[in-house]
C-alpha cells in the first residue's frame, strides 16, 4: 500500500497531542518553526531525518509514523485523536467497546464523563495527568461532532455482562465514592441504558445495535471502512464505568489477515445477538431486575 502523507501528518498530530510537549517545544527541539511543524501535520512531506527526530521526541517508531505494518499507540489522547481522524472519512463502523459506544452515547454521559475520568486517576499522578483529561475531553467532543455531522453507518455490539456490571456499579471512576454519589451515578447508568434501549426500539437509519450474551474479548475493537481501505483498531482504553485512560497499548492496522479474522468474529457475534425491540426488552428487563434487587 503506498504511503499516504496526509496520514503521516494525522499520526504526527495525534502523537504530539498525547505527548507532554507543546507544539512550540517540539518545534524548538527540532530547530524548525511552529508553522513548519503544522505544515507537516497537514501532510507536507518531511525529510526522513526530521521524521527520525520526531519519532525519537514523541517516543514512537518511524514505521509507526509512516503507518508501515502495525501502528502502536500508548497514549489515550493520541488513540482517541486517531479515532477522530479515521472516522472523518469512514463510511461504515463496527464497534465493540462496551458497555457504551461513545459516539452513540447521550449528552448526559458526556457531561459526567470528565468527572468519572478524574476520579479514575490514582493519587499522586501529577498535574500533567489531570491536564490530559481536559485535552482528551476536547478530542472526544470533536469526535462526536464529526460523527453527528457525517452519520456513517454503525454496528454496535454490546456485551450483556458488561452492561449488567455497568448498571450495578454505575458511571463511576472508582468504587470508594460516597453512597449518595454512587446512587446518583447508578441512576445515570440506568438513564444511559434506557437511551440505548430507545435506539434499539427506534432503529434509526444507519444505527444497528446488538446485545451479545456470549463471552466477549476484554480488548475492544473497531473495524472502519473508508472509500479505499479498511482499518482495524484494537484498544485497551475504555470510557465510562471503571475507565482506563492510562495503561495499555492500542494497535491500528490494515493487515488483511487481522481484518478478516475480526470481521468473521463480528459477523458471528452479530448473528447471535439480540436486536431491535427484542434487545430493548432484554435491556429493560435487566434494568428492572437490578433495580429491584
Amino acid at each position: 500500500m503506498p504511503i499516504r502523507f496526509d496520514d503521516i501528518g494525522n499520526r504526527l498530530k495525534a502523537f504530539r497531542l498525547g505527548s507532554a510537549m507543546s507544539a512550540e517545544e517540539i518545534a524548538a527541539k527540532l530547530g524548525i518553526s511552529r508553522t513548519a511543524l503544522y505544515r507537516f501535520e497537514k501532510g507536507e512531506v518531511a525529510k526522513i531525518e526530521t521524521l527520525e527526530k520526531l519519532a525519537e521526541l514523541l517516543n514512537v517508531s518511524v514505521p509507526t509514523l509512516l503507518g508501515v505494518g502495525v501502528e502502536y499507540i500508548a497514549s489515550a489522547v493520541s488513540y482517541f485523536e486517531r479515532m477522530r481522524q479515521i472516522e472523518e472519512t469512514a463510511e461504515h463502523i463496527i464497534v465493540l467497546a462496551g458497555p457504551i459506544s461513545y459516539v452513540l452515547a447521550s449528552d448526559d454521559f458526556d457531561r459526567t464523563l470528565g468527572d468519572v475520568l478524574r476520579e479514575s486517576l490514582p493519587e499522586g499522578v501529577g498535574a500533567r495527568a489531570t491536564a490530559q483529561i481536559a485535552e482528551l475531553m476536547d478530542v472526544l467532543k470533536q469526535r462526536k461532532e464529526t460523527y453527528r455531522r457525517r452519520r456513517p453507518a454503525i454496528v454496535n455490539l454490546i456485551s450483556a455482562a458488561e452492561m449488567e456490571r455497568f448498571l450495578r456499579n454505575g458511571l463511576v471512576g472508582r468504587h470508594d465514592l460516597p453512597e449518595a454519589v454512587r446512587r446518583a451515578r447508578r441512576a445515570l447508568a440506568r438513564a444511559e441504558a434506557e437511551h440505548f434501549a430507545a435506539l434499539m426500539d427506534d432503529e434509526p437509519i444507519g444505527v444497528q445495535i446488538g446485545i451479545v450474551r456470549d463471552t466477549l474479548p476484554h480488548t475492544s475493537f473497531q473495524i472502519m471502512r473508508q472509500p479505499d481501505r479498511k482499518i482495524l483498531v484494537l484498544s485497551p482504553f475504555r470510557l465510562g464505568e471503571d475507565p482506563n485512560i492510562r495503561v495499555g497499548v492500542a494497535m491500528i492496522t490494515s493487515a488483511p489477515e487481522a481484518l478478516a479474522l475480526h470481521e468473521t468474529m463480528a459477523r458471528e457475534l452479530w448473528t447471535s445477538a439480540l436486536k431491535g425491540p427484542a434487545a430493548a426488552r432484554f435491556m429493560r428487563a435487566m434494568m428492572e431486575k437490578i433495580s429491584s434487587a
